[in-house]
């Protein structure tokens, strides 16, 4: 059983491209994808309607939620860009998304974390940038998820994490479209993976045993930040560009 596992596509068509090349060649017996699937200053419709034919899983990220719920007028930028641009047919599919999902007994699917759309699990905030939570942090942010393994987006970084107290694994495949970002909650500071490449996530079993596998593919970065500076965004233009999102200040 092979499954890929993908998150955080944020609108960036030209990544979910390449990773749906990659697909084909990795062919896995099932696709998953963990939210936050078009909000950004990107092509959001044009990634809506090549996720509107998939079949895959899909977990409802805390853009989504906030594409589908806030009034425009309420929104940050980001998502107000993806809420004028959808049609009626991509919001309709975006409500299909859901808040968790359950793979069986042995795989949870989360954005963030099992409760809770916005907030980190593999990734904790004190300071300027997030770092690996302790295994404490990562037990109470579990709320008694039991699932030997538990797939989380949000945080755009790659993660895998063995749990020594329950033996689970949180799985974080990183973002498919947004490799840096700046965010202020629960204070401000930025997520980093220092490369512009798409990512994503394998997890194959071999009889019982899962082995994982982050994958990080070359696309056209260029354009894709091109896109976002005409847009309006730098920010994201050098995020796409480079995979660091400048230092703060």
């Amino acid at each position: 059983m092979k499954i890929a596992v993908i998150s955080d596509i944020h609108g960036n068509v030209l990544a979910l491209e390449a990773v749906i090349a990659d697909l084909k060649t990795e062919a896995p017996d099932l696709i998953v994808n963990l939210g936050d699937c078009v909000s950004g200053p990107l092509w959001p419709e044009e990634t809506a309607a090549i996720l509107r034919e998939t079949d895959w899983p899909t977990v409802r990220g805390n853009h989504d939620r906030f594409v589908l719920d806030d009034p425009i007028e309420k929104m940050g930028p980001t998502d107000a860009f993806a809420a004028e641009r959808l049609s009626q047919e991509s919001l309709d599919w975006l409500q299909t998304t859901q808040p968790t999902i359950r793979l069986e007994d042995d795989i949870f699917l989360c954005h963030g974390t099992p409760d809770n759309d916005d907030r980190y699990l593999s990734e904790k905030v004190e300071g300027p940038k997030g770092h690996l939570p302790d295994e404490d942090t990562l037990l109470r942010d579990l709320k008694g998820e039991t699932s030997p393994i538990v797939c989380c987006g949000h945080t755009h970084i790659p993660r895998l994490i063995r749990l020594q107290e329950t033996g689970q694994i949180v799985l974080n495949p990183g973002s498919v479209g947004l490799p840096s970002y700046e965010d202020d909650h629960p204070l401000r500071h930025v997520m980093e993976t220092g490369s512009p490449h798409a990512r994503y996530a394998l997890m194959t079993n071999n009889g019982g045993a899962w082995n994982f596998q982050h994958k990080m593919l070359s696309y056209d970065w260029d354009a894709a930040s091109q896109a976002a500076l005409e847009n309006g965004r730098p920010g994201w233009a050098r995020a796409l560009k480079h995979g660091f999102y400048g230092p703060l200040s």
